[in-house]
């Protein structure tokens, strides 16, 4: 009987692509929780692979460095943000797409045990902070990105989705740095809703004064 090439490939290829996904997950969870084990600098790569039972070079085939490993955790939220963007209704107004989106990530951040120690290991690990700012960088444009998605697609519309993204994600790194500083005593969606009413009063606010120098 003739072999099937093609399908017989296209398993072979699916069970490979399983296999690394589940080798970077594990490398990924092994280094999570040595860091916040031990520290991000006291833990070496070393460390890493002994956790994670995989070789040195494998180590590289996935991540460059350590900090590599904290941007793919991070870049999880990001993916949250806009899976969520896209899954709302499309005759929701852009206040409502923004704030449903940003409390669903949020509730899938704070429901994994590590979200919050994570958090606190960056906030404290210098090496980390200055990475931390290219993750807002990145988040705002998938963000505008997420949202011209759901609009007509014009250029002055991606201006404005762009602007807003940027004054949405200032808010989440600002509202980062409070909770840091001082934990709040109130849900993450309660924490959220506060840091939405800042952001749409100043806007506003700032509206009416421009409205006045016209």
């Amino acid at each position: 009987m003739a072999k099937r090439p093609d399908v017989d490939s296209a398993v072979k290829e699916g069970r490979r692509e399983r296999k690394r996904r589940q080798t970077r997950e594990r490398i990924e969870s092994a280094a999570l929780r040595l860091f916040l084990e031990r520290g991000f600098e006291a833990t070496t790569i070393e460390d890493i692979t002994e956790a994670a039972d995989v070789s040195k070079r494998s180590f590289f085939d996935y991540f460059p460095s350590k900090e590599e490993v904290v941007a793919a955790w991070q870049d999880g939220f990001a993916r949250e943000l806009i899976g969520a963007v896209a899954a709302q209704p499309e005759d929701a107004s852009v206040v409502d797409v923004i704030e449903a989106a940003v409390n669903s990530a949020l509730r899938t951040a704070v429901a994994d045990p590590q979200s919050l120690a994570l958090a606190a290991l960056i906030h404290n690990t210098p090496t980390l902070q200055a990475r931390d700012q290219l993750k807002y960088a990145k988040l705002e444009k998938k963000l505008a990105d997420a949202l011209s998605a759901r609009g007509s697609g014009g250029e002055e519309e991606r201006l404005r989705f762009g602007m807003l993204a940027a004054a949405v994600v200032t808010m989440l790194r600002i509202g980062s740095e409070r909770w840091m500083r001082s934990p709040q005593d109130i849900s993450v969606e309660q924490f959220a809703r506060n840091l939405f009413d800042e952001l749409w009063a100043a806007l506003a606010d700032l509206g009416k004064q421009a409205q006045r120098h016209t």
